[in-house]
């Protein structure tokens, strides 16, 4: 099952993806309808208006998560490469909701950063409540997956050893176009899927989600030994080798950029980099 979130006239609707077409589920956000627990029988049964995907308005898959987790240095191949061992825990760090935009919207170039990286990413989205989760739990509370970019500014990320502040610049991250659940996937809750980025044309950014680290389920166990994940949390799993940061010469966006992202299954964003822009309302 595919879902999204919609923007219409009257504001935001989840909504159910059929072969091209979107079809409204009596909720607001794929968000508020995870805290259902019988979310999959309503977005199943939905039969509310619908519109052709080729011109829906898609807002962030899930718009207002209660958390959103991201990890760092976890593509195995990418790790190797740069002559660093594998690491025993994840790096973690925090982004907050209103980095994110839809999976068309403008990336926001803000006039205090000039170093405007990309970074496509897997995105673990939460369906259950959990909390020290062992592998079965951990399996079930994965509602789905959908495509991230980690937009980061790498100039204000790398001011001190933390990097949250270059992170979560506001209206910066593309999340969508859908949650996909993990019965539509090979590899189900530990997908094996394609991932790709290009910036205006050019391929910077190709690797698999199976060669993760540290996979979906074992990020869920992981996280939720710290807190409690609940219904619409977002756990970013992180980014393979090709960022403009690691290029010679260093490579970054810059305004009219065309950022395309995808992943297998999940779906492509197509953002374009602007100066001056701010998140949709």
């Amino acid at each position: 099952m595919k879902l999204t979130t919609l923007r219409t006239p009257a504001g935001t609707r989840a909504a159910r993806v059929d072969s091209g077409v979107v079809i409204e589920i009596d909720s607001p956000d794929v968000g508020t309808l995870l805290a259902d627990p019988v979310w999959r029988e309503r977005a199943a049964a939905a039969d509310g208006p619908r519109h052709e995907l080729s011109s829906a308005d898609l807002a962030p898959v899930l718009p207002r998560p209660g958390k959103i987790l991201c990890v760092g240095l976890n593509y195995r191949g990418h790790i190797l490469e740069m002559g660093r061992e594998l690491p025993e825990h994840p790096t973690l760090f925090a982004k907050f909701a209103e980095a994110l935009v839809g999976p068309a919207d403008s990336v926001s170039l803000d006039e205090a950063s000039a170093a405007v990286d990309w970074e496509a990413e897997l995105a673990v989205v939460v369906g259950a409540p959990v909390r020290r989760a062992g592998v079965a739990e951990a399996e079930a509370a994965i509602a789905g997956f959908a495509v991230l970019n980690d937009v980061t500014m790498r100039d204000w990320q790398y001011r001190t050893v933390e990097w949250l502040q270059g992170k979560t610049f506001e209206a910066t991250t593309p999340f969508g176009p859908y949650l996909v659940t993990p019965d539509e996937l090979p590899g189900g809750t530990r997908p094996a899927l394609e991932l790709r980025c290009t910036v205006d044309g050019e391929l910077v950014q190709a690797a698999n989600t199976a060669d993760l680290v540290f996979d979906p389920v074992a990020l869920v166990a992981y996280v939720s030994t710290i807190l409690t994940l609940r219904p619409g949390d977002v756990i970013a799993t992180g980014t393979p080798g090709g960022v403009g940061h690691a290029r010679d010469p260093k490579r970054y966006l810059t305004d009219g950029s065309v950022l395309v992202t995808e992943i297998e299954g999940l779906g492509t964003q197509r953002n374009t980099a602007r100066l001056g822009t701010s998140a949709p309302e």
